[in-house]
């Protein structure tokens, strides 16, 4: 396993990390959940990331039995929360990221993953209606108490993030670490364009998710199929039409071929591909079978042969590269 600085903190983060959206607590029983979180750990993997929203609380309360369980060195893990959608209970009160939500929610999320502190916390996304000010207040609070250790966003953009960089320093508070966006080879322009100033100026690092699309770029959908995946699921009609959209079937196909040629599966090319991209400090899988958690661990060992004529063919193919600003 390879280590990356998360920005320019000192914390290190395994490159590969494993999350527990729509999986814990809901797609796979508690014994495999277990039994993914020891795979991944024992391949080096030293970031589990989770939030209140998912499955309502019920992932949290999954993963931390597993932690208590397996009784892991703390300080050998990391392991983060995020804030805003609310867990099972959705009043007034109970969702964004307002002072009340912000620190009630953490205090929740340590109770539900049995630990003392949280590593990261994250702010899942911008809330509209509570000034950016009071997040980071409550933010600083918790940083304070020893709540947590390191706070970031989710899917803010570059001006929420800007401003919430400037109320730090103006109020002489520690601001974001971290932001975590999706990025994969369908969707990178925040990471290739709009991020590239707060790489730059504020060093801020990235726990990306969604390496495969949704799955998509693992291959398993090339013919349409969705049986028995995430996109069969009751309520996600939404993502699986937005995922197989005809345009991308046609482009993955296209890519499924070059990795053929390189003799490496499709999944494993998407997400070197990711961590090809220096700014990434982490790429998060999702996994609900050990067999495809164990492959997609191996990604590290494509990382040599996406030279730069790979990377560009590979642009080419997709044609989603973003337009580089001008600074």
């Amino acid at each position: 396993m390879e280590y990356r600085r998360l920005g320019k903190s000192g914390l290190q983060v395994s490159a590969l990390s494993l999350g527990s959206w729509l999986t814990f607590g809901n797609q796979i029983s508690d014994k495999v959940a277990d039994e993914l979180m020891g795979i991944a750990y024992d391949a080096g993997v030293n970031f589990f990331d989770n939030a209140e929203g998912y499955a309502e609380g019920k992932s949290e309360i999954t993963m931390g039995k597993i932690l208590k369980a397996q009784k892991w060195d703390r300080d050998s893990f990391v392991v983060s929360s995020k804030v805003f959608f609310g867990a099972e209970n959705k009043g007034p009160n109970q969702m964004g990221l307002s002072r009340k939500h912000v620190i009630e929610a953490c205090n929740g999320a340590l109770s539900r993953l049995q630990v003392d502190y949280l590593d990261l916390y994250f702010c899942h996304r911008p809330d509209k209606n509570t000034p950016i000010a009071e997040t980071v207040l409550a933010m600083n609070t918790l940083l304070q108490q020893g709540k947590i250790l390191y706070w970031g966003t989710s899917e803010w953009s570059a001006a929420e993030i800007t401003e919430a960089i400037g109320v730090a320093k103006d109020y002489r508070l520690i601001g974001p670490t971290m932001e975590q966006p999706q990025y994969n080879l369908l969707t990178r322009d925040k990471l290739e364009q709009e991020f590239l100033l707060l790489f730059r100026d504020h060093g801020i690092g990235t726990t990306t998710w969604s390496p495969l699309a949704s799955g998509l770029l693992s291959g398993k959908y090339t013919k349409g199929d969705v049986k028995d995946t995430r996109l069969d699921m009751k309520g996600m009609e939404w993502l699986k039409d937005r995922t197989l959209a005809d345009e991308r079937m046609k482009k993955v196909g296209d890519l499924q071929k070059l990795a053929d040629k390189l003799n490496v599966s499709l999944a494993k090319m998407s997400v070197a591909w990711c961590l090809k991209n220096p700014n990434v400090s982490t790429v998060i899988l999702g996994a609900s079978k050990a067999a495809q958690l164990k492959e997609n661990l191996t990604s590290l060992e494509v990382l040599p042969l996406l030279t730069d004529e790979i990377m560009l063919q590979i642009d080419e193919m997709m044609g989603t590269k973003p337009v580089q600003p001008q600074f």
